[in-house]
């Protein structure tokens, strides 16, 4: 088996926005926070953390400024993908330059691709770094899927460990996992399907809802992968109408608004992403108040 970055719940960070740019003092009290509550992995400049509305000086010194405050205590995972190879890999040399455990990469969007090309694109970054490599397959923001056959052929790659499968698609995640065996990992894209992936030998979530209760989504993956899979399941159960609650919009417009609530300063999404609707605002209170962990 390959080397594996973590084990259990990693968190897919919000970026902290003021009108200027980076709050990078609530940034540390986040990632303060995610240690604390005992995060197993800290995923930086994702979706979640608005990548795609962050300058590339942005990115680059987010991922420096994380590395050094988390200080070797969980692993840092960069999100340093792209639709355009050349700037994904300069850009993974540059977060593998400042001491990042990993990188994530997403599928390219807009301009897509086959999956040879696909192949291509992978590979080609992935021989630019040492790095462990975490695949990001989201059809539904990138309209490009990463195909079980395309999966087995990057496992071949030494240094592609595994795939953030976030297709909804559990079909293929069955494939991807009877395909790949133990050269490629799988991680839950979706907080609603930890538990039906760990089923299938995931070995936990990249997930949205653990910025706000991050021991409890970490407890959930651990309690599976212990073998106490009734209470996990139970956990997961008890999880969804929070979650649908945090997706009632596109993420991470919910997830900010929620971790404000909680008392995070984290400003607002960036255009074109807008504020949360009063209904779903009323929405994630309701739940957040019926959250009781």
């Amino acid at each position: 088996m390959k080397k594996v970055i973590f084990k259990g719940c990693g968190t897919a960070l919000v970026t902290p926005f003021t009108n200027d740019g980076i709050n990078y003092e609530e940034l540390r009290k986040l990632i303060e926070f995610q240690i604390l509550e005992g995060i197993d992995s800290l995923i930086i400049c994702g979706t979640t953390g608005e990548s795609s509305t962050m300058t590339l000086e942005e990115k680059k010194s987010v991922i420096e400024f994380s590395v050094k405050i988390a200080n070797g205590r969980v692993p840092i995972i960069a999100g340093t993908g792209g639709n355009n190879t050349k700037e994904a890999i300069n850009l993974s040399k540059y977060a593998q330059s400042v001491g990042v455990d990993g990188l994530l990469l997403v599928t390219p969007y807009y301009n897509k691709t086959t999956q040879a090309g696909l192949i291509k694109h992978f590979s080609e970054i992935a021989q630019s770094v040492h790095l462990p490599i975490i695949l990001y397959s989201v059809a539904s923001r990138t309209g490009l899927n990463i195909e079980p056959e395309t999966c087995l052929e990057l496992s071949k790659i030494p240094n592609i460990v595994a795939i953030k499968e976030a297709s909804g698609n559990i079909a293929q995640v069955a494939k991807i996992a009877q395909l790949c065996k133990d050269d490629l990992a799988i991680y839950s894209g979706n907080d609603d399907q930890i538990v039906p992936i760990l089923s299938l030998g995931g070995l936990g979530v990249i997930s949205v809802l653990s910025n706000i209760y991050p021991k409890f989504t970490h407890n959930l993956v651990m309690d599976y992968l212990s073998g106490n899979w009734q209470k996990a399941c139970a956990s997961q159960l008890y999880a969804i109408p929070l979650i649908n609650a945090l997706f009632s919009e596109v993420n991470p417009i919910p997830v900010k608004y929620a971790m404000n609530k909680i008392g995070f300063n984290c400003g607002v999404p960036r255009l074109p992403l807008v504020e949360l609707t009063e209904k779903n605002k009323e929405k994630i209170d309701l739940e957040l108040q019926k959250f009781a962990i």
